[in-house]
């Protein structure tokens, strides 16, 4: 078996090595994505519902607390983003979620491009390998020799040929499976974020209305110690004294 396959990867020409270099890139994709989805969706509702409840109670130091604790993840950087502004006006606390959801988006469509890119070029290329496969394998055919026995590996060269096309195919078909099931995650993702960001910015502008806008410290927002006073310079002090 292994003879045969080294066989067909060298009657499949220069392109059954591209199909090979899709292959390796869209697995190592495949496999990165599927780990960080696994690992954004393991906890994610878990700390949505937690610093939600420490909001409905009015707790807002815990939500922040709760939030900064879980920036290891898209929903905890989502929720952190305005808790951490000290006391921000409605509209810049609206702003502040908008901002973090684009940008953890954008985290999450991460390797799309490499997907579609593979999805595009991997039957284009399984494609362009059969044709050349048939135009060595029939460029081999002598007139005279048609129906003879020497034609018989004619049929065996195009078999390979389309071995290509095959390879080809089955790349892009897992690639488009996977990249699918990846914008269905994104997709989800999107509504969930906004969802429960509409939910935190109804609760944050109900306290605004009710506290007059004295709801969060701020994670920067650390009060400060004035510095102590310098030493007046020794001739100062000896003209005072």
């Amino acid at each position: 078996m292994f003879t045969s396959l080294m066989d067909i990867l060298k009657q499949g020409g220069i392109t059954i090595w591209f199909l090979i270099g899709l292959s390796v890139l869209a697995l190592t994709t495949i496999i990165e994505r599927s780990w960080f989805w696994f690992s954004l969706l393991s906890k994610e509702k878990e700390i949505l519902n937690q610093v939600i409840g420490s909001i409905s109670r009015q707790d807002w130091v815990s939500a922040m607390e709760i939030a900064r604790r879980s920036t290891g993840r898209p929903i905890g950087r989502f929720l952190y983003a305005p808790l951490k502004l000290a006391n921000p006006d409605p509209e810049v606390f609206r702003l502040a979620l908008e901002d973090s959801a684009d940008e953890e988006l954008v985290t999450m469509r991460r390797g799309d491009k490499i997907l579609e890119a593979v999805i595009a070029l991997a039957p284009l290329l399984g494609l362009l390998g059969t044709v050349l496969g048939l135009i060595r394998s029939l460029g081999n055919i002598r007139l005279g020799d048609l129906g003879t026995s020497s034609t018989a590996g004619v049929a065996l060269g195009i078999g390979e040929a389309l071995m290509s096309t095959a390879a080809g195919l089955s790349i892009a078909i897992i690639s488009l499976a996977f990249y699918r099931l990846f914008q269905g995650l994104i997709f989800y993702q999107a509504k969930l974020l906004q969802r429960s960001g509409n939910d935190l910015e109804l609760l944050y502008r109900q306290a605004w209305s009710q506290t007059g806008g004295n709801l969060l410290p701020g994670a920067l927002n650390t009060p400060t110690v004035a510095p102590d006073p310098e030493p007046a310079p020794l001739s100062k002090r000896s003209e005072r004294s």
